[in-house]
């Protein structure tokens, strides 16, 4: 796939299609890294945690915080 640099204002601007965007996992409007090396240009999404609700949220609720929880049998040099 190929795309083309285009004057965007005093700046210049690079259009990505909506399914390399979706396939990459990046919404619009989000911040992304960028580096270049080489001539090479690379876009990253910058690492951040997630907060307690955005990880309690992909439990849909169904978290067990309380009692303990059975791990399977003991693997390698574990004791118990």
């Amino acid at each position: 796939m190929q795309a083309q640099v285009k004057e965007w204002g005093n700046s210049q601007g690079i259009r990505l299609p909506k399914e390399v965007l979706k396939e990459a996992r990046i919404a619009v409007n989000e911040m992304l890294d960028i580096t270049v090396s080489n001539g090479v240009i690379t876009l990253t999404k910058p690492f951040r945690h997630k907060t307690l609700e955005e990880r309690a949220a992909e439990f849909e609720g169904k978290l067990m915080l309380d009692g303990e929880y059975d791990w399977g049998e003991p693997v390698g040099k574990e004791v118990w």
